[in-house]
């Protein structure tokens, strides 16, 4: 198998241009163009349809691509496993957080890992849960950290570390307050979301699960609210929060996790209280290796000792 083949037609299709193609892939243009020619030539099919510079996948071209990308995930799993067998203490982990996560796991899971897997390398890349499944199908991740979607994903595992609640909150001593109920279910008293029509809402955006909840919520109950402001920036989020401009809808580790200027106050959706699982996901029957299966350990432990 030439899997050079295979990552040269996927760069090809990746950037839609032969000359950033060949820049990717240290090779010259007029090498890589030789190479799809010849290609091409040998399989009696255009993988690409040139339009000026721009080089748009052929339904062959699509099949090849699917393909090929299927067959470089299977190579990878296979290296790892190789790798894990040969020598167990060296390797290389890439792991996906959501840029919030990253401020206060990494401090924890980082530490712990490399006390025990001191000569494993840990790549770690920053991304919102739709990006990151992205990366997980590509082959370009091991295993993802965030809060499980609705919609679940076929081709991946979910493992569940943690069930954590999501709340509305609102500025310390917002009037809105007056109407929260007792509720022996959460920690924090009943506020009924119907109650924010005329209140700014701060949300996330489409990408981010936090957002995707909370819209599966609102069309659940009917609820249709009109003064929205929009920003992937939770830190920031939390901060206008904190100084009463808007209420907005949080994870409970994040709350705990993350100073603000003036104090927040939470309140639970109600019975049955609105929440997520926090898990590890990854590629559903890929080989998972010894210092991935510990790096979600830790992570489920870091859940678990607060």
């Amino acid at each position: 198998m030439d899997f050079r083949e295979l990552t040269y037609v996927l760069s090809i299709a990746k950037h839609q241009n032969i000359t950033k193609a060949a820049e990717s892939l240290y090779v010259s243009q007029p090498t890589l163009s030789k190479f799809l020619i010849s290609l091409e030539d040998d399989l009696g099919l255009k993988l690409f349809r040139r339009l000026g510079h721009k080089y748009l996948l052929t339904y062959a071209g699509e099949r090849y691509v699917d393909k090929a990308q299927q067959i470089l995930r299977l190579k990878n799993d296979l290296d790892t496993e190789l790798a894990d067998i040969i020598k167990r203490d060296v390797g290389v982990v890439n792991a996906a957080f959501s840029p919030m996560r990253c401020s206060y796991m990494l401090p924890y899971v980082l530490p712990a890992f490399q006390a025990v897997w001191p000569h494993v390398k840990v790549n770690i890349f920053e991304g919102h849960a739709t990006e990151n499944d992205r990366k997980l199908l590509d082959g370009q991740i091991d295993v993802a950290f965030y809060s499980k979607p609705n919609d679940l994903n076929p081709l991946l595992e979910y493992e569940t570390l943690w069930d954590e609640e999501m709340y509305i909150c609102t500025c310390e001593n917002h009037p809105i307050g007056r109407f929260s109920k007792p509720n022996p279910s959460s920690r924090y008293p009943r506020l009924d979301p119907a109650l924010l029509k005329n209140e700014l809402l701060i949300q996330m955006m489409p990408e981010q699960r936090t957002r995707q909840i909370t819209d599966d919520y609102f069309r659940d109950h009917g609820l249709q609210f009109e003064n929205i402001m929009y920003t992937s920036n939770l830190p920031a989020i939390m901060e206008l929060v904190s100084l009463g401009y808007g209420v907005a809808f949080i994870f409970e580790s994040h709350l705990r996790h993350r100073v603000v200027t003036r104090p927040i106050v939470s309140y639970s959706f109600g019975e049955p209280k609105t929440t997520s699982a926090f898990v590890a996901a990854y590629r559903k029957g890929s080989y998972i290796s010894a210092y991935v299966r510990d790096i979600i350990e830790i992570a489920k432990r870091y859940f678990n000792e607060e």
